[in-house]
C-alpha cells in the first residue's frame, strides 16, 4: 500500500513548478490533494492529472494573501474528504530590488505571501487539528501529521536584490521552529524545506527579453541572467540545478511515516549548495 494511502494533503501554489511536481508526489503515494494556484486554469489541469492517474484531488484556487482563503482552503478538506493530514506551504514568488530601490509595497508583498499567509493556513488548521488529535489519543491512537514549509538558502544565507524575500523565508524558518514546539502533542511533525536552484519558470534563462509574470495585476520579472546561472552551476556541488521533481522529493521526505520523530528541522535541498 502507498505510504500516504487515505491521508489529505492541502498543497498551497500548485499549479505549476515545484507545487505541482509536489501534488502529484503525494496524490501518487496515495494521498487526497487540494490543489491551488492563484489562476483557475492551471490548479484545474493539475487535478485533471491527479485524477488521470486513479487519484483524488479537487482545486481550491485563488490567492492565498486574500483575506479569508485559509478558512476556505482548511475549510474545503474538512467538508471534501473528512480530514487533514499534510500541509505544504508552497505558493510564492521573488520580486527583486536592492534595498534602496525596493518600495514598501515590494517588501510588504513578500511577506504576505511567504509569512503571513503560511501564518493564517496553519491558524485555521489549528482547532481542526486539535479536535482530531483529541479524539485519536482518547482512543489510544497515535496519528502523525505533517507540515511542510518552504523557505529557500535565501532565507539561511541572504542574497543580494532579495531583502524582503531573504527576510520573508527566513521568518518562516522561526515560524517552522515555534509550531514544532507548539503542535508536538498534537503529534503534528513541522519542518522546513529550504531550496537552492531549482529550474523553474522563474529562475529560467533570460534571453533577449525578460520575461514577466502576472501577479494579482503586478508585471513581475522572472529569470535569471544566463552567465548568473551558469556561476551558479558551477557553485553547485552536484553540477547542476535541481529539478522540481528533485524539490518534491525533498518535501515528501518530511511526509512520509520515516519521519515521523522528526520535527523543527530545517533540510537544504540544493545540490550541496552550503553558502
Amino acid at each position: 500500500m502507498s505510504k500516504l494511502q487515505g491521508k489529505v494533503a492541502l498543497v498551497s501554489g500548485s499549479g505549476r513548478g515545484i507545487g505541482r511536481a509536489i501534488a502529484l508526489k503525494l496524490a501518487n503515494e496515495g494521498a487526497k490533494v487540494l490543489v491551488n494556484d492563484l489562476d483557475a486554469e492551471p490548479g484545474n489541469a493539475v487535478v485533471a492529472e491527479i485524477k488521470a492517474m486513479g487519484g483524488e484531488a479537487i482545486a481550491v484556487n485563488g490567492s492565498v494573501v486574500e483575506t479569508g482563503f485559509a478558512d476556505r482552503f482548511v475549510g474545503a478538506a474538512i467538508e471534501q474528504f473528512g480530514g487533514l493530514d499534510i500541509i505544504v506551504n508552497n505558493a510564492g514568488y521573488t520580486w527583486d530590488s536592492t534595498i534602496q530601490k525596493m518600495s514598501d509595497e515590494q517588501f510588504q508583498a513578500m511577506l504576505d505571501v511567504h509569512l503571513v499567509a503560511p501564518f493564517r493556513i496553519l491558524r485555521a488548521a489549528s482547532e481542526p487539528i486539535r479536535v482530531m488529535a483529541k479524539k485519536e489519543a482518547e482512543a489510544g491512537r497515535e496519528v502523525f501529521r505533517k507540515v511542510v514549509n518552504i523557505s529557500s538558502i535565501a532565507g539561511l544565507y541572504g542574497n543580494a536584490g532579495q531583502a524582503s524575500y531573504s527576510s520573508a523565508k527566513a521568518s518562516l524558518i522561526g515560524l517552522t521552529r515555534t509550531m514544532c514546539k507548539e503542535w508536538g502533542r498534537y503529534k503534528v511533525n513541522v519542518n522546513c524545506v529550504a531550496f537552492g536552484l531549482i529550474n523553474t519558470r522563474l529562475t529560467q534563462p533570460i534571453e533577449t527579453q525578460q520575461k514577466t509574470i502576472d501577479v494579482a495585476g503586478r508585471d513581475i520579472k522572472v529569470g535569471v541572467q544566463p552567465q548568473m546561472l551558469e556561476a551558479m552551476g558551477r557553485m553547485i556541488p552536484l553540477g547542476r540545478g535541481g529539478t522540481p521533481e528533485e524539490a518534491a522529493d525533498a518535501v515528501y521526505l518530511f511526509c512520509a511515516p520515516e519521519s515521523n520523530y522528526i520535527s523543527g528541522q530545517v533540510i537544504v535541498a540544493g545540490g550541496g549548495l552550503l553558502i
